[in-house]
């Protein structure tokens, strides 16, 4: 295997580029128009809500508003991991609802793997969907400490060893060949998917249901009853605010939500030997255990994915995110993927690429509707959104139509939180925070102790 790069400029991400054939472009707003509930943004969070708003009720007259493509934000750019966790410490969640609360919570997230699943399936839409569950890996003393803290902290909120456990050296090994990998914990609540075929597809499923996916259509303001556009006001009773990371764009949104960059490259087709090597024989995702850690798939066509690093957070909140991620970020990656699998020591990289996802101050997701002004919104995963994003499409459902649901009752329904501070206080807390877990992880690796910059940078970020 040679060690050139295929340049991938050009298109949303490598996974929009292997969609064959590739999703029909749709027309732009082509003038005002009313319709019943009107969808901000063609990520996963507005393409389910429209589905299941139109699974519930057949015949509303659902618009759906993109400023690209369907699926060219997060939701086709993301590492493909359908995963049963939900962003936010369990001590967030617990304040909010009780322990009661935060286990409704937890069993709804993991219940939602299942459920991407089971519409994947229903649907016939060809996106690699395998539950094969997810291994974190230690490779120092250090990092083994810290997994086996983690897997005790979920016996201490009411998870058993079906939904956490540790994993010994050998049988790490066994699942996955990870270079000096001295243990691991294995959780079975995550699946393997094609981010941008699932975007693909839901959008497809969205307009068979009857709903209207307006494309190229950037949306400037959201207010009670209209989401203004360029090419004329679309008016509805109930708009929803679908935006993710780029909520920073739309007027007066610029604080709600932080648009934090990652970057992802994919390797070339792994022939068959290669994978006997890696002993990865299944479709489990992995990430490391490092402060700046890094998260993998195999995916359904025998690359691996690998993401994480890059500039977290542009000055002012600028969200572009076109072409490939500037170096040395795909090195970066390639490096680490390598001191994981030193077998791919001359793997060639197939695609290069970075996208954007929202981080709210609390660093803990939202779902609601005010009735007052109509006006509903769901977001603020922090990378933990593929799931997520189907478990809020049904609430915001059962919300908009005024079924109360276990789903409205779970603690995750309500305001959004307090915002972020204004620059430059954003950008220097950011840009901080990540430096110092880069100091925090150098320092780690040589003294194999917990570095008090680690401990400063996860408080002042709140996680």
């Amino acid at each position: 295997m040679r060690s050139t790069t295929k340049d991938s400029a050009g298109s949303v991400s490598f996974w929009h580029s292997q969609l064959d054939p590739p999703p029909p472009r749709r027309e732009r707003l082509p003038a005002p128009r009313s319709a019943d509930v009107c969808i901000v943004g063609a990520g996963y969070t507005g393409l389910w809500t429209a589905y299941e708003l139109l699974a519930r009720q057949p015949g509303l007259d659902v618009v759906v508003l993109e400023a690209e493509v369907a699926g060219f934000g997060a939701s086709g750019r993301n590492g493909g991991w359908v995963e049963g966790m939900i962003a936010g410490d369990r001590r967030h969640w617990a304040a909010i609802a009780g322990r009661e609360g935060l286990e409704r919570m937890t069993g709804a997230i993991q219940d939602a793997v299942d459920e991407v699943g089971r519409v994947v399936a229903a649907l016939a839409i060809d996106c690699g969907f395998t539950k094969g569950g997810s291994l974190k890996v230690a490779q120092t003393d250090l990092e083994v400490r810290r997994l086996r803290a983690e897997v005790e902290e979920d016996r201490i909120w009411g998870l058993g060893p079906d939904d956490s456990r540790m994993l010994g050296p050998d049988e790490a090994r066994e699942r996955i060949a990870v270079a000096g990998v001295l243990a691991a914990s294995y959780t079975p609540h995550c699946a393997r998917v094609q981010p941008a075929a699932l975007a693909a597809g839901l959008a497809a499923a969205a307009v068979r249901a009857g709903a209207t996916i307006y494309e190229a259509t950037p949306v400037s303001r959201i207010e009670p009853g209209v989401a203004r556009t360029p090419y004329g006001d679309v008016r509805a009773p109930l708009i929803v605010r679908a935006t993710e990371g780029y909520t920073a764009t739309l007027r007066g949104q610029r604080r709600v939500m932080l648009p934090i960059t990652s970057s992802v490259i994919a390797t070339e087709v792994l022939d068959a030997e290669v994978w006997k090597q890696l002993a990865w024989s299944n479709a489990e995702t992995l990430w490391d255990g490092r402060r700046r850690y890094v998260y993998i798939q195999r995916s359904a066509d025998d690359r691996i994915v690998i993401g994480g690093r890059g500039v977290p957070y542009r000055w002012g909140s600028r969200t572009d995110a076109e072409g490939p991620p500037p170096e040395p970020t795909p090195r970066e990656l390639r490096s680490r993927l390598v001191e994981l699998f030193p077998p791919l020591h001359d793997v060639r990289i197939d695609g290069a690429w970075y996208g954007v996802l929202g981080a709210p101050r609390q660093w803990a997701p939202a779902v609601g509707v005010d009735r007052a002004t109509g006006l509903a919104w769901a977001g603020g995963y922090v990378g933990q959104g593929v799931a997520a994003a189907n478990l809020a499409g049904r609430t915001l459902a059962d919300l908009l139509l005024e079924d109360e649901t276990e789903l409205t009752g779970l603690p995750w329904v309500g305001p959004m939180g307090r915002p972020w501070p204004p620059e430059p206080l954003r950008f220097t807390a950011v840009r901080g925070v990540n430096a110092m877990m880069r100091v925090a992880d150098r320092r780690e690796l040589r003294t194999n102790r917990t570095s008090t910059v680690g401990r400063l940078a996860h408080l002042i970020s709140g996680r």
